[in-house]
C-alpha cells in the first residue's frame, strides 16, 4: 500500500505517525516519531478459537540497544534478552490504555508489539507508542472502540516571582524540574489512563494538570480518527462470548436465593472455587440440554457481580456493610523482625502487607542499561504476592508484570520524600511481602513501605500513605467507593490509586474497565482519596510518630569523603596499594568512583571512622610549620621515615634529630616510638622533610660531620664493575 502520513504540533514539536512503510502482514503497523525518536507499533490479530473465557491481549514493549548507538556491557552476551522491568512498566501503560475499549465478550487473541527503534535522549518514547499502538488499532478491522490519544505532562513549580506552569511532553531534561510527571490516555470524551509521580503536588495542582493533559490528548485522537477515516478498515464481526440473556433471566429468577448464597461466601472467602462447582452442577442437571456447565457457570459469576453493582447503585450497600466512604479497620505494628534494619506490617481488613528495609553501600546501588544509556538507581522497591496470600497455589518464581507494577507504584510514592544522597548515603531496598490480599496489596504496600523506612532510622521528609478508590456505573448513575474490597474491583469499573502525605499528591495509578472518567467522577475521586489517605496517615502516625534517630546496630555505617580528583590516586595508591592497606587495617570497605567521591562503609563504627580520617589525611595538604605527633616506621642510616598521617611519611634528617652530632638515628629512636616533629620543608618532588627540633634548640647551628670524599684514602677513584 502508499505510505500515508499525519502529522500533529504537540508540545512545540512534531509528532508523524505513518502507515505503509515497515511490517506490511501485520494486520495493522504504523510507525511513529517524534524529534529523533521513532518507534514501530504493531498489531496482529489471530483466527478465532475456542473461548478461552477471558480475553487474551498480549503488549511487548521491545527495547533495542541499537537505538541509542549501544552495544550490550555484557562481555558474553551481547543479544538482549528478557525485557527490562522499565520495558515491562511501559507495556502495562501501553495494556492499560487500550484494554478498556475492546469490545466485552471478544475474547480473540491480539498481540501489540511496540519496537524501539531510534531514540534522541531528550524525546521520551513510551507516550509515542501509546498513540502509534492507538493508530495502529483504529485503522485495523480488529474491534475496538478508539481511537485515544496520550501525552504526557509535567509541571513546574512557582520559583523567582514567575508563576507555575505546564509543559506538554516535557523534553527528559525538563522533568528534572518537574514537580510532577504525569501521562493521561484519553478519547475524545474521558480519561481512560492515568500514571503518575509527583513532590507532593495538591489536588487542585492535579486536577488542573489532567484537564489540560486530556485537551491535548484530545487532539491527537482527533488526528489518528482522520487517519482511520482515510484508511481505515471496516471492523470484523466476531462472536459475543458473553453470557446468554435467556438464562440470566432464568438464573436470575429461579436461584435468587443461590446467587446471594453464593454472594455471601465470597465475602466470608468461604469455599471459594468450589462455590460456582457445586451450584453449577445441579443446575447443569436441569438445563444440559440447552446450556453447557461453562456457560452456567460464567452466567452465576455475571450475576453476583450484578448483585454487588446492584446493592451499591440503588442502597449504597456494599458487600461488607461499609459505609461508601468508609475505611476498613487499620493495624499497625513495626520492628517486628529482630535483625533486618526496619521492618512494619501494614494491615487494612483482610489485606496484610509485611515491608522489609535493607540498607547498604552506595556501590550496591542498581545499574541500568537502556538505549538512551546507563543510569544507576539508590532506592528500589520490590513488591511480592505469592499464591497463598488469596489461599491458593501457583507458580513461584521470577515476578509477574503485576508484581513488577505494584512495585513500581509503591517506589514511585516513595520517591519525593526518600532523602538524597548527600543527606543519607545509602543504597536503600524495600521488599513488600503479601501476607493476604484483598483489595489494594500496592497501596498498603505504599504505607508498609513508610512505617519500615521509619523505622530504619531513614530521615523522610514527611509519611506516605495510600489509598484505592472504585466505581461502580449503571447508565447515567454512578457511586464512588473508598477502599475497595477485592470483589469489588472484580465487580466494579475503576481501580484509581492516589498516595501522597499531609502535604500533597506523590503517586496517582488509574485504571478503568468502562470508556473512561468524567472530570466530575476525577474531582470526586480525588477528594475523597485525601480525606481516607489523611485518616490512615493517622492512624500510622500514632504507632510511628517520626523515623528513629538511630539506625538499627546491624545496618552498615556509611559515611562520603570527596577527595580532589587529582587525588584520587594518592587514595588509591601504586596498584592498588594504598587503599588495600585502608582495607585491610580497618575492616571498612573503601569504593572511590571517577568524581572523586569515597564511600566507606563498614559494620564496626571504630572502623569506618579510622578510614575515614585515614582517607582524609592522605588527601589533606601539609605546611611547613605544622606539627605533628607521629609514629616511627623506618629507620636509614641518614635518619627516621615518621608517618605524620596515616598513610604519609616524611624524613627527620639526622641533624634534625638532636642538638649535637648523631651518628646513627637509632640512638634516638626506635622503630614504632611516637615522635613530634615540624614539618620544614616540602620539596620540588613533594617530599616532607621534618624536624625534632623545637623553640631555641631549632635555632642553634647543627654540628654536621664533615662529607666523606668520594674514592680512596690516596684519593684516587675507584673503579665500579
Amino acid at each position: 500500500m502508499a505510505v500515508v502520513k499525519k502529522t500533529l504540533d504537540i508540545g512545540g514539536r512534531t509528532l508523524t505517525l505513518e502507515v505503509g512503510r515497515f511490517a506490511e502482514q501485520a494486520t495493522s503497523a504504523v510507525l511513529a516519531s517524534y524529534g529523533d525518536t521513532m518507534i514501530l507499533a504493531t498489531v496482529v490479530a489471530a483466527r478465532p478459537r475456542a473461548d478461552l473465557g477471558y480475553f487474551p491481549l498480549g503488549v511487548e514493549y521491545v527495547e533495542r540497544l541499537y537505538a541509542g548507538g549501544r552495544i550490550k556491557g555484557s562481555r558474553w552476551v551481547k543479544r538482549e534478552g528478557r525485557p527490562s522491568d522499565d520495558a515491562i512498566l511501559k507495556a502495562r501503560l501501553i495494556d492499560r490504555s487500550i484494554r478498556p475499549l475492546f469490545p466485552k465478550g471478544y475474547n480473540q487473541d491480539v498481540q501489540v508489539i511496540v519496537t524501539v527503534l531510534s531514540v534522541d535522549g531528550e524525546n521520551e518514547p513510551d507516550v509515542m507508542a501509546i498513540n502509534a499502538v492507538s493508530a495502529a488499532l483504529a485503522i485495523s478491522p480488529i474491534p475496538w472502540n478508539g481511537p485515544i490519544g496520550a501525552v504526557r505532562l509535567g509541571y513546574v513549580p512557582p520559583k523567582d516571582g514567575d508563576q507555575g506552569h505546564f509543559l506538554v511532553n516535557p523534553s527528559e531534561t525538563e522533568t528534572d524540574f518537574c514537580d510532577l510527571d504525569l501521562v493521561v490516555s484519553a478519547t475524545n470524551k474521558n480519561i481512560l489512563m492515568i500514571e503518575a509521580g509527583g513532590r507532593e503536588v495538591s489536588e487542585t495542582i492535579a486536577l488542573e494538570a489532567l484537564k489540560t493533559a486530556k485537551s491535548e490528548a484530545v487532539q491527537i485522537a482527533k488526528t489518528i480518527a482522520e487517519l482511520v477515516k482515510e484508511i481505515g478498515k471496516p471492523k470484523a464481526k466476531y462472536e459475543d462470548t458473553s453470557p446468554d440473556n435467556e438464562l440470566l433471566k432464568k438464573l436470575k429468577t429461579d436461584y435468587k436465593k443461590e446467587i446471594e448464597t453464593l454472594l455471601l461466601q465470597r465475602i466470608n472467602k468461604e469455599n471459594e472455587g468450589e462455590d460456582l462447582t457445586v451450584f453449577s452442577e445441579e443446575i447443569f442437571t436441569k438445563y444440559e440440554e440447552k446450556y453447557d456447565k461453562k456457560a452456567i457457570e460464567k452466567a452465576l459469576d455475571y450475576l453476583v457481580k450484578l448483585k454487588i453493582r446492584e446493592d451499591i447503585i440503588s442502597d449504597d450497600k456494599r458487600p461488607d456493610g461499609r459505609k461508601l466512604d468508609e475505611v476498613r479497620k487499620i493495624e499497625v505494628e513495626v520492628g517486628v523482625l529482630p535483625r533486618t534494619h526496619g521492618s512494619a506490617v501494614f494491615k487494612r481488613g483482610q489485606t496484610q502487607v509485611l515491608t522489609v528495609a535493607t540498607l547498604g553501600a552506595p556501590s550496591l546501588e542498581q545499574l541500568i542499561e537502556s538505549p538512551s544509556g546507563e543510569e544507576s538507581k539508590r532506592y528500589m522497591h520490590h513488591y511480592s504476592m505469592p499464591p497463598y496470600s488469596v489461599g491458593e497455589t501457583g507458580r513461584v518464581g521470577f515476578p509477574s508484570r503485576r508484581e513488577i507494577g505494584h512495585g513500581a507504584l509503591a517506589e514511585r510514592a516513595l520517591l519525593g520524600v526518600v532523602p538524597g544522597e548527600d543527606k543519607f548515603p545509602y543504597t536503600i531496598r524495600l521488599v513488600s511481602e503479601v501476607m493476604s490480599s484483598n483489595g489494594s496489596t500496592s497501596m498498603a504496600s505504599t504505607c508498609g513501605s513508610t512505617l519500615a523506612l521509619m523505622d530504619a532510622g531513614v530521615p523522610i521528609a514527611n509519611p506516605i500513605s495510600g489509598i484505592a478508590m472504585g466505581l461502580m456505573t449503571s447508565g447515567e448513575k454512578y457511586k464512588i467507593l473508598t477502599d475497595i474490597l477485592g470483589l469489588e474491583d472484580f465487580s466494579g469499573d475503576m481501580d484509581f490509586k492516589v498516595a501522597g502525605s499531609q502535604k500533597g499528591i506523590t503517586a496517582i495509578q488509574l485504571d478503568v474497565k468502562i470508556a473512561g472518567l468524567t472530570d466530575a467522577m476525577i474531582e470526586e475521586a480525588l477528594t475523597r482519596a485525601r480525606k481516607a489517605r489523611l485518616f490512615i496517615l493517622e492512624k500510622m502516625l500514632a504507632v510511628m510518630p517520626t523515623s528513629r534517630i538511630h539506625l538499627s546496630q546491624y545496618a552498615p555505617k556509611v559515611v562520603l569523603v570527596k577527595v580532589p580528583q587529582d587525588k584520587i590516586g594518592e587514595v588509591i595508591g601504586p596498584g592498588g596499594r594504598v587503599i588495600r592497606a585502608i582495607i585491610a587495617e580497618t575492616g571498612a570497605t573503601v569504593d572511590v568512583d571517577d568524581e572523586g567521591t569515597v564511600s566507606i562503609t563498614g559494620t564496626s563504627e571504630d572502623g569506618v571512622t579510622r578510614a575515614k580520617t585515614w582517607v582524609e589525611s592522605l588527601v589533606r595538604e601539609v605546611h611547613p610549620g605544622e606539627e605533628y605527633e607521629g609514629t616511627v616506621k623506618r629507620l636509614m642510616p641518614f635518619g627516621a621515615f615518621v608517618e605524620i598521617l596515616p598513610g604519609k611519611e616524611g624524613l627527620v634528617h639526622v641533624s634534625q634529630m638532636a642538638i649535637g652530632f648523631v651518628s646513627d638515628p637509632a640512638n634516638i629512636v626506635k622503630i614504632g616510638d611516637k615522635v613530634k616533629v615540624r614539618v620544614i620543608e616540602i620539596d620540588d618532588q613533594h617530599r616532607i622533610n621534618l624536624s625534632m627540633l623545637f623553640g631555641e634548640d631549632a635555632k642553634k647551628p647543627v654540628e654536621r660531620r664533615a662529607p666523606r670524599p668520594f674514592g680512596n684514602d690516596r684519593g684516587g677513584f675507584r673503579r665500579r664493575h
